[in-house]
């Protein structure tokens, strides 16, 4: 089965015509070597913000408290002076994973329409139905449904909403991305630019996250394969057996040879997806999601630039926090951790409601006869997780979903084609 992406269709007198409209990497291409300064950046994304602001009706922005989405709202009132704009927001309680208060109240004094919201574990029990219904596919975390719950929050106020999806593939946000940069510069031979780079990451960092990625890139595909599949440490083998020589993931998306390349494939492997659950997320609430980071023009021009205007002295969206100097609060233009829209969903399956949840899911009939997850060995690792010795609620959260997607989508009697 082929997937024809940036392609259109035709059928005339019954013959079926697929044309490419859109290919990135010839428009990529054609601004190689073409100075394109931090300077430059700010003007074009100041320019992209603007076209997206036009509108008939109310605009808001989706604020997480990162670099990303604050850099909208920093542009919005430098640029536009939208001191009135409209932003939304999930916060938790302080110290909870995923609560950006800190950095979202930095704008307290300059906006005049903030709003909030807190998920927690009783409002994603009553809306987990809806949120498996919405999405109609099965979802690896809870960060959506944080998104979900913004998205219901500016329904309230606005039609149309901004934000930043799209900067990360963009600009090289996830932490494994030093592993590509770190790949590319032993690639060209730039073994002290490599030793350099790895000591401010580790340095910056305190991780090791970045390292390890680089040495797991290093590796072929098929070892790839089997290092996630034992680091989930659950998975049926049988299961494995039947999908591992069709794994996208390890083998395109973790296998490219440049960090440009990498970029690339998360455009055309990942980012899919993120618009895709931010569409079903913003459309549920009938509000229309734009996104002024994927401006074409911004893309094309930013991805073709070498990875140290991206990745630079352990920073990662170098041309983006220059461009952002004297704009973006300096509280978040230098932040090196990174969030987004977060959740404390190790929390949230703790509680005594979701432990009876998982439970049963776990104990089901139908769970054990999908032969994807072996049971006992989920029993297992989720008692653990109960009593904090491991923090697994990323799988949790796959295992649950998965089993309601399957039971709404799958077996219901009901469900048609």
């Amino acid at each position: 089965h082929r997937i024809f992406i940036n392609h259109g269709l035709s059928v005339t007198s019954n013959q079926i015509e697929i044309q490419e409209w859109y290919n990135i990497k010839l428009e990529i291409s054609k601004h190689a070597g073409i100075p394109f300064s931090a300077s430059d950046f700010r003007k074009l994304f100041s320019n992209a913000i603007g076209l997206r602001l036009r509108s008939d009706v109310p605009v808001g922005v989706c604020l997480s408290g990162g670099l990303d989405s604050s850099s909208i709202v920093s542009l919005l009132l430098k640029d536009f002076n939208k001191t009135d704009i409209n932003t939304f927001s999930a916060v938790y309680n302080k110290g909870d994973i995923g609560d950006e208060s800190e950095f979202i109240h930095v704008y307290d004094d300059e906006l005049e329409n903030m709003k909030f919201i807190s998920p927690d574990s009783e409002t994603l029990l009553t809306d987990i139905q809806s949120f498996v219904s919405a999405h109609a596919e099965p979802i690896p975390s809870t960060s959506p449904y944080a998104q979900f719950k913004v998205m219901e929050l500016a329904y309230k106020n606005v039609v149309v909403t901004l934000d930043g999806q799209g900067a990360d593939e963009m600009l090289g946000g996830y932490h494994y991305f030093f592993g590509f940069f770190f790949k590319d510069l032993l690639r060209h031979a730039k073994i002290l630019t490599l030793i350099s780079e790895i000591f401010y990451y580790l340095k910056i960092h305190k991780s090791f996250l970045g390292v390890k990625s680089f040495l797991f890139f290093l590796l072929p595909k098929k070892l790839r394969t089997k290092v996630r599949v034992n680091e989930k440490g659950y998975l049926m083998p049988e299961f494995v057996h039947r999908y591992k020589d069709k794994n996208t993931i390890s083998g395109n998306l973790y296998g490219a040879s440049s960090l440009q390349d990498a970029l690339i494939d998360h455009f055309e492997y990942k980012l899919e997806h993120l618009l895709k659950w931010e569409d079903r997320n913003s459309m549920w609430f009938s509000i229309e999601a734009r996104v002024p980071f994927l401006d074409h023009r911004l893309v094309e021009k930013t991805l073709s630039l070498p990875g140290n205007a991206l990745i630079n002295k352990g920073m990662t969206k170098d041309i983006l926090r220059e461009s952002m100097k004297r704009i973006l609060p300096e509280k978040i233009r230098v932040r090196t951790d990174k969030i987004g829209f977060g959740t404390p969903q190790d929390e949230w399956f703790r509680t005594p409601k979701f432990q009876a949840l998982v439970q049963g899911i776990l104990s089901s009939e139908s769970f054990r006869n999908r032969g994807i997850v072996d049971v006992e060995k989920a029993k297992h690792l989720f008692n653990q997780h109960i009593h904090r010795e491991i923090n697994i609620a990323k799988e949790i959260w796959k295992w649950l979903h998965l089993e309601l997607w399957f039971r709404e989508f799958i077996d219901s009697e009901s469900h048609t084609v």
